[in-house]
């Protein structure tokens, strides 16, 4: 019989009930052992619509939990902080939502935590789990596009109207940078297999938006002159992409960061010809929630404890350097 992670649901978001939770119910490792708000009567419907045999009015009394082994937390960004340092010193490991901090001191002092307490934490990018991203990468080492040159990656979406969405509050870590930029970071970073050292980004700021960057593009620099071209939005028409190039060939992964079955295929271009790759189709929600657990129960984590800290060493550079319209140089060691 397959070893069961018993989880504790930190909150009643959106991402954790229309996603997070149904892909743990499928998992093979997982099950939903406990869900909190901070009111019982939101926890307590929530947990009659999955089964979970156990509601909390607070996130304290979730912590308390003997029978919950792990959390997930998918609260705003601002108290990410907090519930995971307060998750660790209860024992828990720790699945947190993207963007895990709201800069990479605050990350460093999460990671820490986790390291001290001897419990396991992951940052959700969920896309770094789907069985693709494995495939492009054995394609880049296969040397069957040659050596990288630069790597172009774009998340966009349009919700500017909804003013009261808390992605468009300043103080609470909002923005399209924290919001979907740190994806195209992210996966540069993993597709070229080093860490950035320089950026320059540009921004447009709204004021009816807290001014947060509702928009932003630029250029982020790896180590042997090769470069990530990307641009985010919350106030732009919806689009994913992300192409690798190479001297010889070139990949090109349309949804890159939301795809599951029918979406997962992608295009390999080198020696002359195009060739659509059958990629495998998986819901990465649940291929996360079981490699999670892998993690916890002694296997090697997919993501790295450190890289957490790295990405939103990356994030906060960009944002700077859109406030600052500079380009910036990032300390690496």
């Amino acid at each position: 019989m397959t070893q069961k992670l018993r989880w504790g649901i930190m909150g009643c978001a959106q991402i954790a009930t229309g996603s997070v939770m149904p892909a743990i119910r499928e998992s093979e490792t997982g099950i939903i052992q406990a869900v909190a708000s901070r009111g019982l009567d939101k926890s307590s419907a929530v947990a009659e619509e999955f089964g979970v045999a156990q509601a909390y009015g607070s996130y304290e009394e979730l912590l308390a939990d003997p029978d919950v082994d792990a959390v997930y937390i998918p609260l705003p960004n601002h108290l990410h902080r907090e519930w995971v340092i307060r998750a660790a010193e209860a024992g828990k490991h720790v699945l947190c939502e993207k963007p895990i901090a709201l800069n990479s001191r605050e990350a460093a002092e999460m990671v820490e935590a986790c390291r001290k307490a001897g419990v396991h934490l992951a940052e959700a990018y969920m896309y770094r789990h789907h069985p693709r991203i494995a495939e492009v990468q054995e394609i880049i080492a296969s040397g069957e596009i040659g050596d990288l040159r630069s790597i172009r990656g774009t998340f966009t979406y349009n919700d500017a109207g909804d003013t009261s969405n808390i992605r468009f509050k300043s103080a609470w870590g909002g923005g399209s940078l924290y919001d979907v930029g740190c994806y195209p970071l992210s996966a540069a970073r993993l597709l070229f297999g080093a860490e950035p050292e320089a950026a320059t980004v540009q921004a447009i700021f709204s004021p009816e938006h807290d001014n947060v960057d509702m928009m932003a593009s630029g250029l982020v620099e790896f180590p042997g002159g090769v470069s990530l071209i990307f641009d985010c939005g919350m106030w732009a028409y919806n689009r994913q992409l992300l192409e690798v190039l190479g001297t010889e060939g070139r990949i090109e992964l349309p949804m890159p960061f939301n795809a599951r079955f029918d979406d997962a295929e992608f295009f390999v271009y080198s020696g002359g010809e195009v060739r659509r790759a059958r990629a495998t189709g998986a819901n990465p929600y649940v291929c996360q929630a079981d490699d999670f657990a892998a993690a916890v129960f002694g296997a090697a984590p997919v993501i790295a404890a450190e890289d957490p800290v790295l990405n939103m060493t990356l994030i906060e550079t960009c944002l700077a350097s859109a406030r600052t319209r500079q380009r910036i140089s990032l300390k690496q060691g």
